[in-house]
């Protein structure tokens, strides 16, 4: 198998790829969620609300955190961590252009 020739995809056609990719898996969504509805930082609590092990949450926030998606500060001996304003509004607004680029012709197919 090739390598994916990222190079003939547009700047934003990759930056989304790669945005997408990160949080493409349901406990990665899970953990954004809960970042979310907790509106501040969350510090260790993931384990308990999502039922998953340590370094099973450990690994999901570092995929989230190494796009970018979410940052984390370091708080005593934990890591809180909170979604990242600007890299999330570049996927809304990237994510939000991309959807509402379609235009239904009415039938198709």
């Amino acid at each position: 198998m090739g390598l994916t020739k990222t190079e003939i995809f547009t700047d934003q056609q990759n930056q989304l790829s790669t945005l997408l990719k990160a949080i493409a898996h349901p406990a990665r969504i899970a953990i954004l969620q809960q970042i979310i509805s907790a509106n501040a930082c969350i510090c260790g609590d993931l384990v308990e609300e999502l039922g998953l092990a340590q370094a099973t949450i450990s690994q999901h926030l570092k995929e989230l955190k190494n796009a970018g998606i979410i940052q984390g500060t370091i708080d005593g001996v934990k890591v809180c961590y909170c979604i990242e304003p600007k890299t999330w509004e570049l996927l809304q607004s990237q994510l939000g252009d991309f959807l509402g680029s379609y235009k239904n012709p009415g039938s198709c197919c």
